[in-house]
């Protein structure tokens, strides 16, 4: 678990990071796809504030996370109730 200083461009600002090497590559996607985000928000909505298009890139990825998590808590619902049936057929 060696230690790595790296440098992430985040909305034309320079933030300096140390981070675990084994997170490296997915903190370097998780950059470029946000500048993707960026950019595709500053084209769709003719915005040039940094802070707005942050605003609208956090709140994107807040959505899809409360998405997914809602569709893992629906399987797992699903999962434990599949499972309380078969224990309830067991013992009857």
């Amino acid at each position: 678990m060696a230690n790595l200083s790296i440098k992430v461009n985040i909305a034309g600002r320079m933030y300096p990071l140390t981070i675990d090497s084994r997170q490296e590559a997915g903190l370097k996607k998780a950059a470029e796809d946000l500048a993707k985000k960026l950019k595709a928000f500053e084209q769709s909505y003719a915005v040039s504030d940094k802070q707005d298009l942050l605003a609208m890139c956090a709140l994107q990825y807040a959505t899809e996370t409360l998405k997914q998590q809602e569709e893992i808590n629906g399987h797992i619902a699903q999962r434990l109730t599949k499972l309380e049936q078969e224990v309830t057929s067991a013992l009857h």
